[in-house]
């Protein structure tokens, strides 16, 4: 007996996206729960892909592709130099979208000729007899949206009640997924700008200016040297190498640490490690930035040494450390806010790296940060900072020079040559692209 489609679990499923649009469900649960229902529903499904095209550093766009009985795999598209990848080009969904059509259906014979599309090779050893392909954007002059395919391995495929059950639900899983697109985007747009633990705070509410905590935090302030000595003599090009180099070396380390970057400021950063009340906690983000700042001298060293190589340049810096209590929020115009910390705390990590110049030396922390984690240090003396009534102690790590590369920490390599900010803005610029199958 022919298994038919069930109208009333189809309503279901189509109640159940929207359900998940006002739950704010991320893609990936919205594609498997969608393919499961269908299938529960009736439907002769083997096989579905959906991909949705991101505003992302790395990834242009993500595919989910469900196969009855093996469940959902992800595939994540990276960007691809000088165009499109072939394998799109000879796609179903390419054809779609030059020739702005929304559907796609193809029958697909056991001992069928060459194939209309490559893909239709591989679906046929399969043993799919039906395919549909669909094309949606998510607005009309948009070129983001969402690519799919049903196909179905019975043997007279899909009847006109399945196809029209499919269109259904296309366009409440449009709806889903460009709210579950927007949610991942401002997530990947907001770490990328303002670091990953104030962007979930922007996330969760804290918008309005005003809005923060007080929180105890290890405290990094980084710059370069005589950057405007740099920038008069250099000319724009090679200071701006000078700072990716110093932004690439330095705040890389830091990032790749755990650190949370906070905002670059002109020539600098401000970095942070959150910690709680207890002293345990305190330790950890003390040791964790102090193992960071050993990794940016020890990447920067061997930037100099490059930089050196080419004659150019070296690339003087000085990073302060320091932990206190630190106010993290929003302030400034009521239309234009910015989330960082604030208090005396940031003013004294900012006094100490000044020290650095003073010293001649990269790195200086104060004896409350150095008394917090382990390492051989130097008591360089006493200082009093502006702002201060009292002198306090300023360290610096003993040997920084001959940091070994053991102790640094492991590099984060991303494999098409940008930052993640530069990733986002060229993201921007050229558009996003399409892939799947």
């Amino acid at each position: 007996m022919k298994q038919t489609t069930s109208a009333t679990l189809i309503d279901e499923v189509l109640q159940w996206l929207n359900q998940q649009a006002l739950n704010d469900t991320g893609l990936e649960a919205i594609a498997r729960g969608t393919c499961e229902r269908l299938a529960a529903a009736g439907l002769p499904l083997a096989r579905a892909y959906m991909s949705f095209s991101m505003l992302h550093p790395l990834y242009r766009a993500v595919g989910y592709l469900w196969e009855r009985g093996k469940g959902l795999s992800v595939e994540k598209h990276r960007h691809v130099r000088g165009g499109e990848a072939d394998r799109f080009l000879k796609s179903p969904f390419y054809h779609l979208v030059k020739n702005d059509l929304p559907h796609l259906r193809r029958r697909i014979h056991p001992s069928g000729g060459p194939a209309e599309f490559p893909v239709f090779d591989e679906l046929r050893e399969q043993g799919i007899t039906d395919y549909l392909a669909y094309t949606r954007r998510f607005r009309p002059s948009s070129e983001q949206g969402m690519i799919g395919s049903w196909a179905s391995d019975r043997e007279d495929g899909f009847s006109d009640e399945d196809i029209a059950a499919l269109l259904r639900i296309q366009e409440s899983l449009a709806v889903a997924s460009k709210i579950a697109v927007k949610g991942e985007l401002a997530r990947n747009m907001l770490t990328t700008y303002l670091g990953a633990g104030a962007g979930e705070r922007v996330l969760s509410g804290q918008i309005q200016r005003g809005d923060g905590e007080t929180i105890k935090a290890a405290i990094v302030v980084a710059d370069v040297r005589n950057s405007t000595i740099l920038a008069e003599e250099l000319g724009r090009e090679p200071y701006i190498g000078v700072l990716n180099t110093f932004f690439d070396a330095a705040a890389g380390a830091f990032a790749d640490g755990g650190g949370h970057i906070l905002s670059f400021l002109g020539d600098g950063f401000l970095a942070i490690y959150p910690s709680g009340d207890s002293p345990r906690s305190r330790r950890e983000a003390c040791q964790q930035a102090y193992v960071a700042s050993v990794t940016a001298a020890l990447r920067m060293r061997e930037a100099n040494e490059i930089r050196r190589k080419d004659s150019l340049v070296e690339i003087g810096y000085g990073i302060g450390l320091h932990i206190g209590n630190v106010m993290f929020g929003n302030v400034g115009l009521p239309d234009r806010l910015t989330f960082s910390v604030f208090g005396a705390a940031v003013n004294q990590a900012t006094r100490l790296e000044s020290l650095t110049k003073t010293y001649r030396i990269p790195i200086i922390a104060s004896e409350e940060f150095r008394s917090r984690c382990e390492g051989n240090w130097n008591e360089l003396g006493s200082e009093v900072l502006r702002g201060l009534s009292h002198p306090i102690k300023v360290f610096s790590p003993a040997n920084i020079d001959q940091v070994e590369p053991a102790l640094a920490i492991s590099r984060r390599v991303s494999e098409d040559g940008h930052s993640d900010a530069e990733n986002v803005v060229l993201l921007h610029r050229s558009g996003t692209g399409r892939k799947g199958r």
